[in-house]
């Protein structure tokens, strides 16, 4: 299961790469988009997968730790989630108000347009 999803992974970086080379500040966007959720998952797996680990332990019930699952890396997830809907809406209404204003959103072309 680790190697499918280090695989994915490096998918997942490769793609953001991709998107990150394009012309488009969209394209750009969508790439740091992507890299932030392959960077999510590599903090993930880091954490470790086990199937029959349990986070929650009782103060009675005896279990083996070396198959729990640490939930720090989890939580970290989560708030990086957040964050990044928090920075996805704010970059996206920056690149509309700099499509309103410059006409364009390609970077070549940011060259010959008029400046205001």
């Amino acid at each position: 299961m680790e190697l499918v999803l280090a695989i994915f992974i490096g998918l997942l970086y490769a793609c953001g790469v991709y998107l990150l080379l394009r012309r488009s500040i969209v394209k750009l966007i969508l790439g740091v988009f992507v890299l932030s959720n392959a960077t999510n998952l590599v903090i993930f797996l880091a954490g470790g997968i086990t199937r029959s680990g349990i986070s929650i332990l009782q103060d009675e019930v005896v279990v083996d730790k070396s198959n729990i699952t640490d939930p720090l890396p989890q939580a970290l997830i989560l708030t990086a989630i957040v964050i990044g809907l928090g920075i996805a809406a704010y970059t996206l209404a920056l690149k509309y108000k700099y499509y309103k204003v410059t006409g364009t959103d390609d970077l070549d072309r940011l060259k010959n347009t008029d400046q205001r």
